[in-house]
């Protein structure tokens, strides 16, 4: 089973392989929105590639009021 720091890292892993970031330039609490300067179209993309590499399924309204990669992880991790 992983930790919530575990999947903290693959959530930022995740995110710079697919925005082509450096994973430096990402941390835990930057508004996933500004720092990989997404609109919502391109966050559902994300949840998707997300859902399907955690195996699990996020409800949009869970997803309410998330904007910090912690926050996702937080919901994801309690999915696991």
């Amino acid at each position: 089973m992983r930790t919530l720091e575990q999947t903290i890292e693959e959530l930022l892993d995740l995110a710079a392989r697919y925005f082509r970031l450096p994973r430096e330039q990402l941390s835990p609490d930057d508004d996933l929105f500004e720092t990989l300067r997404i609109d919502s179209l391109q966050a559902l993309e994300l949840l998707g590639r997300l859902e399907q590499h955690f195996q699990i399924e996020l409800p949009d309204y869970e997803l309410q009021g998330v904007t910090s990669f912690r926050a996702l992880a937080e919901r994801i991790h309690a999915r696991l």
